[in-house]
């Protein structure tokens, strides 16, 4: 293949164009973004270097999708208005076809672009509303989060006119499918949908320091906290925006290795069940908890907390552990797509009752994060269960940004906990919890009862019928007859005190009108 080379605009360095579609290249001189139009050489301006991640992607490398190679030509590092950073690799295909893979937050989505035909009613950039659905074809798609964002920094061949410093104007879509899909508006709307990958799915030769060994499940970078000079410890560099001095409670920002004071927290120091820097696996996978937040909410005068454990897979990107008055549970990202603001959805095939909605307030926070969290930061949010599972929808805005973010909590026991992460005396949970699975009862346990109360019948009848006997005491039966019906129903009268329990606290109450 052919190269087509030029000079720099701005130093006058030697400037290759590897793929033949791409617009813009990085110079390797002056760090100038060179804007390619074929006889015009245009000088973008210069942009920040971008620097190396810890999933071992990088220019050049080779893989497979799908029965097509590609090769990484180009990255660009956009700059999120809540704080965080992503990156989208650029994987040139044959033919002059671009792949747009986006690592961002520990995950990778590769997307292509789709050509929208002339009937396809793409909405303005503000006419569109978060927890909406858009429609792109015969497709449907639900908007997770609406923003403007900072074309930050970029190296290689981009195809697109990069601008140091441009907006960058996107609306973020899930499919029913698990699909993920970008609209990116600028002088054109272009669409951009994909799904979420692996980096084993590409086929990507990564160098042995990029890849997990296992006994290491995260690069960790040793720093010293700015205002009281203690060590501080980084286990997800690439993707924290702030950390949390353990020695002095200072809220750090995170900004490429260094660390800036950003406030000194004033509440009182919380210490976690599940220390920070803990592995554990759960649910077949390795963790590492790299933060811990206690957050709130307030209904009618009554304040109610709880506290969340950020934790990091170096594949996998991010999940949580939850813990409210003891009870557990785990919590993953899941796509999502319908209404909100009912009082049932169905997601999975399975249908949630609401549970409460309100605002979530952050009231402490240690370790490492992934966005720039802040004491006070605020959530509006909305729960709906179907135990042992509850689905949350979290809405909140940042500048120029909007998301709602949804999540799915699954239940999970103090034993499992205590075993995942070889802790001990995990305190249990006391109350019983949204969650909370209903006890079960053993089929035999009717079935016992059912036999019991058909013999006594019988024996009444026999005695009844016997010529030896004038007749059975009809009382006897009765109170026979009563003892035995005793156990099962002080079982149904505790199952029915269970969810009246589970109900108590929600601002829905099913049982409410009964009390």
């Amino acid at each position: 293949m052919k190269h087509r080379t030029t000079n720099c605009p701005s130093c006058g360095g030697p400037v290759e164009f590897n793929t033949a579609s791409s617009l813009v290249t990085i110079c390797d001189f002056c760090q100038t973004a060179v804007g390619r139009a074929d006889k015009k050489i245009e000088d973008y301006g210069k942009v920040a270097d971008v620097g190396e991640t810890n999933s071992g992607l990088k220019l050049g490398l080779t893989g497979r999708y799908r029965d097509n190679s590609f090769f990484i030509s180009g990255r660009v590092r956009y700059q999120h208005p809540a704080g965080g950073v992503w990156d989208e690799w650029y994987l040139a295909l044959p033919g002059n076809r671009w792949g747009w893979l986006t690592e961002a937050q520990g995950k990778f989505y590769l997307m292509f672009q789709r050509h929208l035909s002339h009937s396809v009613e793409v909405p303005d950039f503000d006419a569109v509303q978060v927890e909406s659905t858009v429609m792109l074809g015969s497709s449907s798609f639900w908007v997770r989060e609406k923003g403007t964002a900072v074309a930050a920094a970029a190296e290689g061949e981009i195809p697109w006119r990069f601008q140091p410093g441009g907006e960058h104007r996107f609306v973020d879509l899930t499919g029913t499918s698990g699909q993920f899909a970008t609209l990116e508006y600028g002088p054109e709307t272009k669409a951009y949908v994909g799904d979420e990958i692996l980096l084993a799915d590409l086929g990507l030769e990564l160098e042995p320091a990029a890849v997990d060994s296992g006994s290491i499940p995260v690069a960790a970078l040793q720093l010293n906290c700015p205002k009281c000079a203690g060590p501080l410890v980084l286990r997800a560099p690439d993707d924290s925006e702030r950390i949390v001095c353990p020695n002095c409670t200072s809220l750090l920002n995170v900004d490429d290795g260094s660390l800036s004071l950003f406030q000194t927290l004033k509440t009182k120091k919380v210490v976690p069940v599940i220390p920070i820097g803990t592995t554990g696996t759960l649910n077949g996978t390795s963790y590492t908890v790299i933060g811990f937040m206690e957050r709130f909410a307030k209904y009618a005068g009554n304040t109610y907390p709880w506290t969340e454990y950020l934790l990091h897979n170096q594949e996998l990107g991010f999940r949580w552990l939850v813990c409210n008055q003891g009870h557990w549970a785990f919590v993953e990202p899941t796509n999502y797509q319908g209404s909100v603001g009912l009082h049932s959805v169905v997601h999975q095939g399975k249908r949630f009752r609401i549970y409460d909605r309100g605002t979530a307030y952050v009231r402490y926070v240690l370790g490492e994060f992934y966005w720039r969290v802040s004491v006070g930061e605020t959530a509006r949010t909305a729960d709906y269960i179907a135990p042992p599972q509850m689905l949350s929808f979290e809405r909140s805005k940042t500048g120029q940004s909007e998301e709602s973010n949804v999540s799915l909590a699954t239940y999970v026991s103090p034993e499992e906990i205590q075993e995942a992460f070889s802790l001990t005396n995990v305190p249990r949970g006391w109350g019983i919890g949204p969650i909370q699975p209903k006890p079960k009862i053993d089929l035999r346990f009717y079935g016992c009862w059912i036999a019991t109360i058909a013999f006594l019948v019988v024996m009444h009848v026999a005695f009844r019928t016997s010529a030896s006997n004038t007749g059975s005491d009809p009382w006897l039966m009765f109170y026979g007859m009563l003892f035995v019906s005793l156990p099962p129903a002080g079982v149904l009268f505790y199952l029915h005190y269970f969810e009246r329990q589970r109900w108590r606290d929600s601002d829905y109450n099913p049982y409410a009108s009964d009390d």
